[in-house]
């Protein structure tokens, strides 16, 4: 064998080595991550009810309330709001990218949509808070003008980058054969695109929007800049309240370590964390069913 043949071995057995260990030292941080955050979190359940946490609204540390309801609700909402009104529209531009477009925009269009993503999010909230706020208290007439209707609009606008992205790649990867397919049988543009492109594209575009879920309920800095902090349960669109993350980053430097409120904070990050594990499993489940299908 020649030497030239020894030293590629060598390089490739040596690259596999390398990529295995810093897999299983990815694994390991992941999986120590999630045990740390888990034990701490659940250590809440030695102070407080599971029953008094989920269900109750009340959240005063001061009086040893630890209810997280309204945090809980609160994050929903602001996610099904903003994929409720990013979704559609996301679609739409990708629609309108991959199959309307000419050539020369997509090659524009498509760097300037991924451009978008690396704006910091605190950049969202700052515009939030000094445009959308003062927009929503006077166009609505409502107090203050913080809340889940303005927190889930600065909601939507992020998560175009993600839904538009991945929508995108999803409509091109659809085969040309079937849309000449669909024309041969005498079906319109618009035809072609309602009944073949986007079911072809389905899996691609649900993906797109789980995605930008997983993207709206962790999102930290945006929300807690423009959605009034109040521990209480919404009780409108325009009502201030809270959510998940929001919460623990407005709390976590007044808690001590192992307290009762510390774990409290730390298992609502656990909840996060499981809600994006479980978004995440539905994309691979996605992925897979697309997969075999294929």
């Amino acid at each position: 064998m020649r030497k030239y043949d020894l030293d590629r071995i060598r390089n490739e057995s040596l690259a596999r080595k390398v990529l295995l260990v810093s897999a299983g030292f990815l694994t390991f941080i992941i999986i120590a991550l999630v045990f740390f955050i888990g034990q701490q979190g659940l250590r809440t359940f030695l102070d407080v009810s599971p029953l008094e946490f989920f269900f109750s609204a009340k959240w005063s540390p001061d009086t040893e309330n630890y209810g997280a309801l309204s945090f809980i609700v609160g994050s929903l909402l602001v996610t099904f709001l903003s994929i409720a009104v990013g979704g559609p529209v996301g679609i739409a531009a990708a629609v309108f990218m991959a199959k309307l477009a000419p050539k020369w925009m997509l090659e524009i269009m498509k760097p300037a949509v991924n451009l978008y993503m690396a704006i910091p999010s605190v950049v969202y909230g700052f515009i939030g808070l000094t445009v959308v706020v003062p927009f929503v208290r006077e166009f609505f007439g409502v107090a203050g003008g913080f809340g889940i209707f303005t927190a889930s609009l600065i909601l939507s606008i992020m998560i175009l980058p993600t839904v538009i992205s991945i929508s995108t790649d999803a409509l091109l990867a659809v085969p040309s054969m079937q849309e000449e397919g669909s024309y041969a049988l005498g079906a319109t543009y618009w035809q072609t695109i309602w009944h073949i492109v986007l079911p072809a594209a389905k899996p691609g575009i649900v993906t797109a929007v789980i995605l930008g879920m997983a993207r709206a309920i962790g999102e930290t800095m945006a929300v807690q800049m423009v959605i009034g902090n109040t521990p209480r349960l919404a009780t409108s669109l325009f009502s201030p309240t809270s959510t998940l993350p929001s919460e623990i980053v407005v709390e976590m430097g007044n808690t001590p370590f192992g307290s009762t409120w510390g774990n409290s904070l730390f298992l609502m990050a656990l909840i996060l964390l499981l809600i994006s594990l479980g978004m995440i499993l539905t994309v691979r489940r996605i992925g897979a069913k697309k997969a075999v299908e294929a």
